[in-house]
């Protein structure tokens, strides 16, 4: 909270991991309610004529519910911190002197009852991160040597073998050790279904064994994985201001001394020209309807809620100005490889002179390949039926790789770097095909074209589809050759597509775009990511580059996530702009009919409780997830069309 407001402190996120109670049972929540039914007990005492019941019950009321607040205040005056609790405490005390103990003790009873809802929303809205956190095992059993033993979770170090039991979670970040199996990233990515993983890959923390044990070798400790980053982003999120937060601050900060200067003019003026105790009235009155506890909550629970919520379908907002931006923005660029498509590229075609066979095309291509880390060349060599061992092999950046296998000259590449030869026709029919080609050449001739598909992931032509819907423009931006980013965009249904960009051609082609984000692998497209008003990464697990050099991760691969994500941001947004124009419309209305005498302290008292109240409520809306529309899939990922 801002320190504006001055009732409860800053926002921290110290103790999110304290598990909550029923408000039955919280003190918190109690000792308001207990003051409010004294209140309500000597109100209906007066009524019955009994003056001086009536009078200890008011006390009473008065004396528990500024307890929630005069102390904190006091505190916070002897440090030189000015807030909305020293406003209450003196219009309170005020009060009393005037013989208004009833006012004061409705005064106390709502501006605690109010603080007790704010802290129970604040905690409500960081209950994602105790969720997150929850996600992690306390202990995990490894095995060492022939023995099995456990130990504390925050004990695991990098080589430890992790033994994984169905229904456990994964302690922390590893490779999977065991055969081919499926687990539940639910809870982390929002993907509902269960995914694959084969053996050797990566296992994220906090996901789900399934039907199978498992056994993996830890690739982070256990107080340092990719769980644990995602809810340090979280929250730092949740503390990091935006635009708006630092309008609210800007406006609220200097406005609680600025009033207690006005309502000391108005008592010491108006008491010299006219009635004192009607001044000094009013200056109270005056007081409390210029409190900005409503304005100081406005933005800051939003953020939180809205952070928060965003986190548990597997969408990480760095920081809540990253959250503040993506809600105005207007247009998407998007890399090809890996994000429209499943980034698991296949040999497809092959297509060779009549002297060379498909086998032996890809032998001689495979013998290259193998010294490449690029995923095209993990496809080749993944479809040979043999490697054969290659000599003096150079790679050409951007270009392709050559060598000598067996005595002859072997070239493979780009058919921008390699002429096709006569095969030009063969390598434009695979392209217009949407596969990506590469060239391989013998002792300087062309011999054989080879076509590459990577397929579009499931969903993104209708995430497409939502994004337009949404008034969003797309951009495809890709390395690849124009034709076959023409064919996959085709499925997709984009139209705007830029192809055989370097890395500094995406960066000036997002620059000419405006409001724009950028979604990329994270590393291939960095340069990208950085000049985009929004840097999305996709398919990050939290502990790698990605995460750390984008402003917003997806922690799955599903790309319906982008317009759930959108709709997200922006009726967060929404909300902030609803509770900031209601924050200051009550001060703009309130002050005047409180100079004037219009309105009483307890009615002024009455109806900033409630619009603080009725912000805080507001501000919780943001957490919820936006209303996906099924358009028929049975997958159980995200669905496409936001409403």
């Amino acid at each position: 909270m801002s320190s504006a407001c001055g009732c409860g402190g800053d926002i921290v996120m110290e103790g999110i991991d304290v598990k909550t109670v029923p408000w039955w049972r919280d003190i918190e929540i109690l000792v308001p309610l207990t003051s409010g039914l004294f209140l309500v007990a000597g109100f209906i005492t007066g009524l019955l004529g009994h003056e001086t019941a009536e009078q200890i019950l008011y006390w009473a009321s008065l004396i528990i519910g500024a307890a929630t607040f005069v102390p904190d205040a006091l505190k916070r005056l002897i440090k030189g911190k000015i807030g909305v609790a020293l406003l209450m405490t003196i219009s309170a005390v005020g009060a009393v002197t005037l013989g208004y103990v009833g006012e004061a003790a409705a005064l106390a009873f709502l501006f605690s009852i109010a603080e007790a809802l704010e802290e129970k929303a604040m905690a409500k809205a960081q209950g994602s991160l105790r969720a997150l956190l929850d996600l992690t095992p306390d202990q995990a059993t490894i095995r060492r040597g022939e023995a099995t033993i456990t130990i504390p979770t925050a004990d695991l170090a990098v080589g430890d073998h992790i033994l994984i039991r169905p229904g456990e979670r994964v302690p922390t970040d590893g490779l999977l050790l065991t055969s081919r199996t499926d687990i539940d990233t639910s809870a982390i990515t929002g993907e509902s279904m269960p995914f694959s993983v084969e053996q050797g890959e990566h296992v994220s923390a906090g996901s789900i064994a399934t039907t199978t044990p498992l056994e993996i070798q830890a690739t982070a400790p256990g107080t340092d994985n990719s769980l644990t980053t995602i809810v340090s982003l979280v929250q730092g999120a949740q503390s990091e201001r935006g635009e708006r937060a630092r309008i609210a601050d800007r406006i609220a900060t200097p406005l609680v001394p600025g009033v207690l200067i006005l309502a000391a003019l108005i008592a010491v003026v108006g008491s010299l020209l006219g009635d004192p105790e009607l001044w000094i009235t009013r200056a109270l009155t005056v007081l409390v309807a210029a409190s900005p506890c409503a304005l100081a909550i406005a933005v800051p629970l939003t953020v939180i809620a809205a952070v928060g919520g965003a986190s548990k379908y597997g969408v990480i907002i760095k920081s809540g100005a990253a959250f503040e931006r993506f809600g105005t923005i207007r247009h998407i660029a998007i890399d090809k490889t890996g994000t429209l498509t499943r980034g698991k590229p296949q040999v497809a075609a092959v297509r060779s002179v009549p002297s060379v066979t498909m086998d032996v095309a890809l032998e001689w291509a495979a013998a290259l390949e193998q010294h490449s880390s690029h995923p095209i060349a993990t496809a080749i060599t993944t479809a040979a039926p043999v490697v054969p061992t290659a000599t003096d092999v150079t790679e050409q950046a951007g270009h392709g790789i050559e060598g000598w296998v067996d005595g002859d000259r072997i070239a493979i590449g780009s058919p921008r770097w390699l002429s096709p030869g006569p095969l030009a026709t063969d390598t434009a029919e695979l392209e217009e095909a949407g596969m990506t080609t590469v060239v391989l050449h013998v002792n300087g001739e062309a011999v054989a074209v080879i076509g590459v598909r990577d397929e579009l992931r499931e969903g993104a032509a209708d995430a497409v589809a939502a994004l337009k819907k949404q008034g969003i423009g797309i951009t495809m931006l890709t390395g690849d050759n124009a034709r076959t980013a023409k064919a996959i965009a085709a499925q997709a249904g984009i139209t705007d597509v830029r192809a055989e960009l370097r890395p500094e051609d995406k960066v000036a082609a997002v620059e000419e775009l405006s409001q724009v984000a950028m979604i990329g692998d994270g590393i291939n497209d960095a340069p990208a990511l950085a000049v985009a008003d929004i840097g999305i990464a996709m398919g990050v697990g939290g502990a790698d580059v990605a995460i750390e050099s984008a402003d917003i991760a997806f922690t799955g691969t599903d790309i319906r996530l982008l317009p759930r994500a959108f709709a997200h941001a922006r009726r967060g947004r929404r909300i902030m702009n609803q509770n900031l124009a209601v924050s200051l419309a009550l001060i703009v209305l309130l002050l005047p009919l409180s100079f004037f005498g219009v309105m009483s302290l307890a009615a002024v008292v009455l109806a900033h409780e409630l619009t603080e109240v009725l912000v805080i409520l507001n501000g919780l809306r943001a957490a919820h997830q936006p209303h996906i529309h099924n358009h028929g899939h049975s997958h159980g990922h995200a669905h496409t069309q936001v409403s």
